[in-house]
């Protein structure tokens, strides 16, 4: 079994608990944005944008380069590899028990078999 974190996996599931990060993240897996781009949609103020960023930041999947005076994050999906990899153990346990409920379902609308013939000979035996 693997092995993992459980203060990344904290510090990685924190940052994907808000809705504005992780609309964030998506703006960044197109490409490269500033923190007032990445502000914008959301019209908040740089300095809520820069708290948003600087939680995705400590949990390692942005990046912030400065530019001159500008702020440049890019996505960094390594971390989230991590999580996908964590929450693939509940994909696996959810997949084997819906693959189990639809056997049951499939079988519950089969038609009936049909009525088995006796065999010539054995009528009335």
């Amino acid at each position: 079994m693997v092995e993992y974190d459980s203060h990344t996996l904290d510090t990685i599931f924190h940052a994907l608990g808000d809705a504005t990060r992780r609309a964030m993240l998506g703006e960044l897996a197109a490409g490269e944005r500033t923190v007032g781009e990445l502000a914008e949609p959301f019209a908040m103020s740089l300095a809520a944008a820069s708290k948003h960023i600087k939680v995705l930041e400590n949990a390692g999947m942005v990046r912030r380069d400065v530019r001159g005076r500008t702020h440049v994050c890019s996505l960094d999906p390594v971390p989230l590899m991590s999580a996908d990899q964590w929450l693939g153990m509940y994909r696996r346990f959810w997949t084997d028990r819906l693959d189990a409920l639809e056997r049951i379902l499939r079988a519950e609308d089969a038609p009936p078999p049909p009525p088995k013939k006796p065999l010539p000979g054995k009528e009335g035996e």
